[in-house]
């Protein structure tokens, strides 16, 4: 399966249906720290309901529609990121992602992140990636903005978690930014 290879010790893989037990524990011993931002932490609470997930993935890096990964960290799965969906029309994307929260601090996710941003300006030659984040998730924040993404502004109430509506902010790097 796809493997992209970051440094000696971290990598992004197309995930399979053998890999849910992996992906099913990591989300288990992260949840409580995972809702506070994720909306759909609650709805995975057997190995079982990764298996629609996975195929809609697959499906997705099929159509050539974006793909979701997981980040290996020596050789172990530590989160997730990927392009929520690519509109080659407007050529843009988004980029999404979590880590488990004893893996953060070690520069993993702004590696992975800045490998899906010179893929999507250099491979897919796209001209504007996204990166959407709860206005409270400072660590989520840090990311873009460690790598240079123009903060464009808060988007109100604009997710729902569980039980309440949180503001996110919006960032932006377009192509030229980046070269």
């Amino acid at each position: 399966m796809f493997i992209y290879p970051i440094d000696e010790v971290l990598s992004l893989k197309l995930l399979e249906k053998r890999d849910i037990p992996e992906l099913f524990a990591l989300v288990d011993r992260s949840r409580d720290y995972l809702r506070e931002w994720l909306p759909w932490v609650d709805g995975m609470k057997k190995e079982e309901d990764y298996e629609p997930v996975i195929d809609m993935w697959l499906k997705q890096f099929a159509e050539d529609n974006g793909f979701q990964v997981g980040i290996m960290y020596e050789g172990e799965l530590v989160g997730m990121i990927g392009y929520h969906l690519i509109d080659h029309a407007n050529l843009k994307t988004s980029i999404g992602y979590w880590l488990a929260e004893d893996h953060q601090g070690k520069g993993i996710m702004s590696k992975a992140t800045r490998a899906l941003v010179d893929h999507a300006f250099n491979t897919l030659h796209l001209n504007r990636i996204e990166i959407q984040c709860g206005m409270k998730n400072v660590k989520s924040r840090a990311i873009p903005e460690r790598l240079g993404f123009v903060k464009e502004g808060v988007l109100r109430d604009a997710e729902y978690i569980y039980d309440h509506f949180h503001d996110c902010v919006l960032y932006s790097m377009l192509k030229k930014e980046y070269e």
